[in-house]
């Protein structure tokens, strides 16, 4: 069902106070200086929709992990400043996001003029979506617009609850764009369409995957998750990482593929690593780790796979070349330690050579794009790893359903 957007509120917003749930939980170094304002960056469009339209703008969001408390380490005070930086214009900066002081500050703003409240993980019924908290939250805006779908799968206070307390709420230019790229990918696809899951677990994975085998012609499948498919063809996988108690998953997964006539994927070749003693620290490991290529499916005992081998990447990119749609999220192999990065980046570079229409779902292939300086070339990068992934599993997102249908 359509969402109220935020130029649908256009006529609306001037003199209002404009309540909205941004996402800038910012990477920080150790001496709290934003290593990257791509969040921040992210929601400008609707920022300045709002202030150019007159209206009075009330920012919110999250920064860490405080767990219910107070801690300086975790303050939005950094994001303050580079929003102003960014703006060109004053940001004020509450100390709390409800409390007296904060609602005379919201009351007191101006046509034009905005502020930006304390993380809202400073208090724990934010994260309990406690119906208190969301009403103190309400209170301070007309108007509630969510432009942070990187929290959108969370039934949090300031993501669900407070759309119980405003009458018009509504998804921002960031929102909305998710919502096109990744509804497209479920209800219209240009076929062939093609995913690609990599990562780790296939436990991680199932959900996304039993939807995409409505959708999908094809899937393809690597990083660590493959070799417990590999291991379900009864392929030796050596000391590679398998979910033994998902094997069987694996196998229903296949033939369910099978069945739909969708064809499954899986690395013909391998990079191997020699399996670090025990106790060590695995990546600690690789980057000093023997390697070598195996040019077969299987693996001998003492190696593991750690990215796929060449004639898998050329197997893989012939694929991709055949694809009109293609969406993307997990990495090939171990893509942190250069010497296992090949499978990723070069699947990365496919995607952006392909002239299909590529959605990736944020994460490390997000990263290796980013590594690659290939962002752009891509229909699509979302901005919420688990709320793409939970997009794409089928489940409507309590952020997205909360908001005002139009």
């Amino acid at each position: 069902m359509a969402k109220l957007s935020i130029e649908d509120l256009a006529g609306d917003i001037k003199g209002k106070k404009v309540l909205m749930r941004v996402d800038f939980n910012v990477p920080l170094d150790t001496k709290r200086v934003i290593t990257s304002d791509k969040r921040i960056s992210a929601s400008l469009p609707s920022i300045k929709y709002v202030l150019k339209k007159g209206g009075r703008l009330i920012l919110m969001s999250h920064l860490g992990r405080p767990k219910g408390k107070k801690a300086p380490e975790f303050s939005l005070d950094v994001v303050a400043v580079k929003l102003s930086e960014l703006l060109g214009k004053p940001v004020q900066f509450a100390g709390d996001c409800i409390g007296d002081e904060v609602k005379k500050m919201a009351d007191s703003l101006k046509d034009g003029e905005v502020m930006l409240l304390e993380n809202l993980r400073f208090h724990s019924e934010e994260e309990a979506n406690d119906p208190e908290f969301s009403k103190k939250l309400a209170s301070l805006g007309d108007i509630y617009i969510n432009d942070a779908f990187g929290t959108a799968h969370r039934a949090h206070a300031s993501t669900e609850g407070v759309c119980k307390y405003i009458k018009k709420c509504a998804a921002g230019f960031l929102m909305e764009k998710e919502l096109k790229f990744l509804g497209e990918l479920l209800a219209n696809p240009k076929k062939p369409f093609l995913a690609i899951l990599g990562g780790a677990k296939v436990s991680d994975k199932i959900m996304v995957i039993e939807n995409l085998l409505n959708l999908v012609d094809g899937i393809i499948i690597g990083g660590g998750m493959a070799y417990t498919f590999l291991q379900a063809k009864g392929r030796e996988i050596g000391d590679s990482l398998c979910e033994k108690d998902k094997i069987d998953t694996a196998k229903d997964i296949m033939k369910k593929a099978m069945d739909k006539n969708v064809s499954i994927y899986l690395p013909i070749d391998h990079i191997v690593a020699k399996t670090p003693p025990k106790g060590v620290d695995f990546m600690t490991a690789l980057q000093t780790a023997e390697y070598k290529s195996v040019l077969r499916d299987s693996i001998d005992a003492g190696w593991e796979g750690v990215d796929i081998g060449l004639n898998t990447i050329d197997k893989f990119k012939n694929i991709i070349m055949k694809a009109k749609t293609i969406f993307w999220n997990g990495p090939m192999g171990v893509f942190e330690v250069e010497q296992f990065s090949k499978g990723t980046m070069e699947i990365g570079k496919a995607l952006a050579a392909s002239g299909a229409v590529t959605v990736v779902g944020g994460g490390d292939s997000a990263s290796a794009l980013k590594k690659l300086k290939l962002t752009d070339k891509m229909t699509h990068v979302s901005t919420g790893g688990g709320a793409s992934m939970e997009f794409m599993e089928g489940i409507e997102l309590p952020g997205v359903a909360a908001l005002t249908n139009k």
